[in-house]
């Protein structure tokens, strides 16, 4: 009766072909896809292992700083999200309780298989979960004890401490998801061996920790970002509007540092599966997914977009900022032209008389087009552009005064410009060279964006020692258009995650684990593209409308705003110093 109620709910989610093979699953069950892709625990578990991160990094920065102010500030900011990050543990162990009922009422054989196999970590898990858990109470609630200088110390070891253990969580979590993907430690029965670091260490475990570990920065950054948004909309004052204007600007330079890296990640991912499998590889990025992965670079194209449209309406803090107006006019001009090339697809949507009509795959233009390198090329070109934007807003407000401007410009010119061209050249030497060897071009194309990018803040830093100051920023002072932009940017990461998140589940077809273990439910189906579109933005709507919920939980019987504290004077701390660019 349960399920038969639960596939009528999800009958509008059903792909109009109406084609159910009994035997053939990309997403399971309707059922648990829906609870799955819909609550998606890991979601919420993102806040468990980042938010305490971003806690303990904070109450360092706030025990080192010499401004008592911006010490109260740090200090504050971190006791929030910590209050934050307690919610979401509660949460995300409801969830998962309620997870764990569904799998075991309707896969007690696979529930059975993965627990029996699994079965000398399950203590270790329970162990670590109730260790990070007692931990991150206790960091919290001990917060307004442990107030002297060598008291505070002792209060960010027990944060560290429980960044330790949620961790290890992540990592345990990771091995069942490798294990279902690529399983090691078994025979070809599905049988255990006896070595538990074999059973762990499956092909695919150590790209997944990279992966997943930066995507759960990307989605904590993003809680805080959409976090900061919500309460500089709701702020009923101009320093606290401030204050929170603040807190989303440095969490979003947080987040986009974890975002740089995610797509070498993401290929190193991918070429652990191609050398795992390389059907399970064609499948995901040859195959039925993928216009998957079109959906995802569309994405990933509007994040970047969306940093550089944040960071161009940031420049109304900045007074100086209109000289460089512009450049960004280029600079825009030159992000469309990548982003066009990044979004071309290699193939396009064909019926089978098409196909057929064509005599293969492969469209007689289209075709062309699209190869990885010059795609890998798009994305190197956007990431630059993205740190050229950012060394403009550093500039806005300051006149240069060391000697050497005129050939530090000549300098950082020179190697914006050698860098682009070497990562046109092999994008375009790429169309030229069989496609395995045109995907060993990403490393040297990631080397020289990853020189670039530090070798020119490093020169830029330099530059600005001694500069003089047109003016403090003036936080708060951002348009609406630009906060509004910043929530969009956070929504936009977790669609990404999310539509990752099925893309790697589903590359599996018919399988709960490769080759060992198959899904044979009789309410199976492979869902189509609208399919998992519609699911993946339903998880979305239904995270972010949790998440919101836990903001007004959390703001209840608290100060106005994030970090206020009485210091000497009675003066209230509250909006960040308006001369500090640093923070």
């Amino acid at each position: 009766m349960l399920k038969k109620s639960a596939s009528f709910v999800l009958a509008s989610f059903r792909p109009s072909t109406g084609t159910r093979p009994p035997h053939h699953s990309a997403a399971r069950t309707d059922v648990v896809l829906l609870i799955r892709r819909t609550v998606r625990p890991r979601g919420y578990a993102s806040g468990v292992l980042a938010l305490p991160i971003f806690c303990v990094l904070l109450e360092f920065l706030g025990l080192r700083s010499k401004n008592p102010e911006l010490a109260l500030r740090y200090d504050g900011l971190a006791r929030d999200l910590a209050k934050v990050a307690l919610l979401a543990l509660s949460v995300t162990a409801v969830v998962g309780s309620c997870m764990l009922g569904v799998f075991l009422y309707f896969y007690p054989s696979f529930m059975k298989y993965m627990g029996g196999t699994f079965k000398t970590f399950m203590p270790v898990y329970a162990f670590v979960f109730l260790g990070e858990s007692l931990l991150l109470i206790t960091y919290y609630y001990s917060w307004n004890r442990l107030v002297e200088p060598a008291s505070k110390w002792v209060h960010a070891s027990i944060g560290l401490l429980s960044n330790l253990f949620g961790t290890a969580l992540l990592l345990l979590a990771n091995a069942w998801s490798a294990f279902m993907m690529a399983p090691a430690g078994v025979d070809a029965k599905g049988q255990f061996l006896g070595n538990g670091w074999h059973l762990l260490h499956s092909a695919l475990w150590n790209p997944l920790n990279v992966h997943r570990f930066l995507a759960n920065i990307m989605s904590g950054g993003a809680v805080v970002m959409a976090y900061a948004c919500y309460r500089f909309f709701t702020s009923k004052s101009e320093k606290e509007s401030a204050y929170f204007d603040w807190v989303g600007h440095v969490f979003l330079f947080v987040t986009v540092i974890a975002l740089l890296p995610m797509p070498f990640a993401g290929y190193w991912l991918m070429r652990s599966v191609y050398a795992f499998s390389q059907s399970m590889g064609v499948t995901m990025m040859g195959g039925l997914l993928t216009w998957l992965f079109v959906v995802q670079a569309i994405l990933i194209g509007v994040l970047f977009l969306g940093v550089n449209f944040y960071l161009w309406q940031s420049m109304a803090r900045l007074r100086g900022g209109e000289r460089y107006q512009p450049y960004y006019q280029v600079l825009l001009s030159v992000f469309m032209v990548a982003l066009f090339v990044w979004l071309t697809p290699h193939t396009v949507f064909m019926s089978g008389s098409e196909v057929k009509a064509m005599g293969g795959a492969s469209h007689p233009v289209v075709g062309n087009y699209g190869v990885m390198s010059a795609k890998n090329g798009a994305v190197n070109i956007m990431i630059l552009v993205t740190t050229m934007s950012f060394l403009y807003y550093r500039r806005a407000n300051r006149t240069m005064v060391v000697p050497w401007v005129t050939k530090g410009n000549i300098l950082i010119g020179a190697l914006f410009f050698l860098g682009a061209l070497n990562i046109i050249w092999l994008s375009v030497y790429g169309y030229y060279l069989p496609a395995k060897l045109r995907v060993g071009l990403s490393s040297p194309q990631a080397a020289t964006t990853l020189t670039v990018l530090v070798v020119g803040i490093i020169i830029n830093r330099m530059m600005l020692k001694g500069a003089i100051l047109h003016g403090p920023v003036q936080w708060g002072k951002i348009s609406l258009r630009g906060m509004a932009g910043l929530f969009g940017l956070a929504a936009a990461f977790t669609w990404v995650m999310g539509l990752m998140g099925y893309i790697r589940s589903s590359g599996r077809l018919a399988w709960h684990v490769s080759e060992l273990m198959a899904d044979v439910s009789p309410w199976a189906f492979t869902p189509d593209f609208a399919f998992a579109a519609k699911m993946v933005t339903l998880n979305m709507m239904v995270f972010w409308g949790a998440v919101l919920v836990l903001f007004w939980m959390s703001q209840r019987n608290q100060s106005p705003a994030i970090g206020e504290e009485l210091v000497e004077g009675n003066t209230r701390v509250l909006a960040p110093p308006s001369s500090s660019q640093e923070a």
